[in-house]
């Protein structure tokens, strides 16, 4: 084939067959993780078989198998989709560069917006609820979440006497605040009420927080 100029253009060669084969391994455990945090969300860990998340990827069981070699290993990959996308939210609000406790309470409302809206989070918090029944080591729940704040909260001036608690102290106040009232949120309205939940914490636990919010890109606006 040659254009106008007469040059000769080749056609690109198709992918190698072994490139093409991993692809679709990726879009096939993508698809079984998807299925599984729906079914773990929905039903919970003990309640939860290989065939139900096989039937909801459009699978078979041995499929399943293939990338997963029992339900452990589903909710292993579960929880660790949980935190990475948990990370993935703080990476957002590190690129705001916003003022230290505005940064911790915009972190705080996006994280209540995301378990509002995505399986993923919901399956993972509830996998983290029910951790002692899974026969797999998880990752110490909140751990990154609860270093980062603790980083921000260490860098704000001191301003007042809510400062004398020291920031590891009260990043571990927040986060067992917000994640417990995440829970009661889920339990009792199906997360409907988190938004309200979350901005009462934050502007009971961190001090002169109302100034804080204005800065929050996400905060809903006072009337």
């Amino acid at each position: 084939m040659t254009d106008s100029a007469g040059e000769f253009f080749e056609t690109p060669p198709p992918p190698p067959a072994k490139e093409l084969k991993q692809e679709r391994a990726v879009r096939t455990r993508e698809r079984v993780l998807a299925a599984a945090a729906q079914a773990f969300a929905a039903k919970g860990y003990p309640a939860v078989t290989i065939l139900d998340v096989a039937r909801a990827s459009g699978m078979t069981k041995g499929a399943v198998y293939f990338h997963y070699e029992n339900k452990d290993a589903l909710a292993v990959a579960v929880v660790d989709m949980f935190h990475r996308r948990l990370s993935a939210v703080a990476e957002s609000v590190e690129e705001l560069r916003l003022p230290p406790v505005s940064a911790v309470a915009e972190l705080l409302i996006r994280t209540a917006s995301a378990f509002r809206e995505e399986t993923v989070l919901q399956a993972g918090a509830r996998l983290q609820v029910e951790r002692q029944l899974i026969s797999a080591q998880l990752p110490v729940p909140y751990q990154a979440y609860t270093d980062l704040i603790t980083g921000w909260l260490s860098s704000r001036e001191q301003a007042g006497p809510g400062d004398l608690v020291p920031p590891a102290t009260l990043a571990g106040v927040l986060v067992s605040a917000f994640f417990g009232a995440q829970h009661l949120s889920w339990v009792l309205n199906d997360r409907a009420d988190l938004m309200e939940r979350t901005l009462a914490i934050v502007r009971t636990v961190i001090p002169m927080a109302e100034s804080d919010l204005r800065l929050c890109p996400s905060a809903p606006r006072r009337p």
